[in-house]
Parts: C-alpha cells; sequence; structure tokens
C-alpha cells in the first residue's frame, strides 16, 4: 500500500507541475482575449439575420403605364403589379429628390405626349361634328 500512495501520490505532486511548465503566462493571458472573439462573431452574425433583402422595381412607359415588381431574397412575390403614375410620383418625392427628379423628367414627358394626343383627338371630334352639320343642313 505504500507504494500505491506513493504512486498516487506523485501523479498528483508531478501535474502541476507540469501543468505550469506546460502553459506559460502568455497562453493563459491568450486564453481570456479568445472569448470577446467570440462574443463579437455572435454579434455580427445575429445583425445579418436580421437583414431583410426586398427588391422594388417601378417600370413605366411613356404612355404613363407604371408597374411594380418586388423581390424577396431572390424569390419574386409580386410581378406585373400596374401602379397609378401619381402613386410613383408620391413614392419617389419621399424616397430622394434626385430619384423624384428623374421620374418626374419621365412623366412629364408622358404628360407632353398625352395632351398633344388629346389636342389631336379635340381637333379631329370638331371635324366630325362640321361634317355632322353640314349633313344636316
Amino acid at each position: 500500500m505504500s507504494d500505491e500512495q506513493s504512486t498516487q501520490t506523485q501523479p498528483a505532486t508531478e501535474q502541476p507541475a507540469a501543468e505550469q511548465s506546460d502553459t506559460p503566462a502568455s497562453e493563459t493571458a491568450a486564453a481570456p482575449a479568445e472569448t470577446p472573439k467570440k462574443r463579437t462573431r455572435k454579434a455580427s452574425t445575429a445583425r445579418k439575420t436580421r437583414t431583410v433583402e426586398l427588391t422594388l422595381t417601378v417600370t413605366g412607359t411613356l404612355d404613363g403605364e407604371w408597374q411594380a415588381e418586388l423581390v424577396h431574397s431572390g424569390k419574386r412575390v409580386v410581378q406585373g403589379l400596374p401602379v397609378p403614375a401619381s402613386s410613383v410620383s408620391k413614392a419617389a418625392a419621399e424616397l430622394h429628390g434626385d430619384i423624384s427628379e428623374a421620374i418626374e423628367s419621365v412623366l412629364s414627358q408622358a404628360r407632353e405626349q398625352h395632351e398633344a394626343k388629346l389636342a389631336e383627338l379635340e381637333a379631329e371630334v370638331e371635324r366630325v361634328r362640321k361634317a355632322l352639320s353640314d349633313l344636316e343642313s
């Protein structure tokens, strides 16, 4: 039994001595430094999960027809949804002045085109009225 006791006590006394010699003070100081790094990684991962990717595409023609498409994380949610030009103008005005200016220039071109078409149609209606009045006389 005395041999067993000495065997048991020897590893117990040698083990702390071995641990002290194997782990220098610089490694002991580095161990607590690793813990904050893991915390920052977790925080950055949490920020990534809170990010929402939405892409709204609004397309219009010079005729004044506007459509909206919405893509959420690569999946098309809405496609070809008709949108009134007045809504596009209001939304652009609220987003940014540069966006509003670009869209307003397209809308003004569409207005001019529609006004010209209206004037042409009114002139044609007037010609048809004259022709109709000539036939009645």
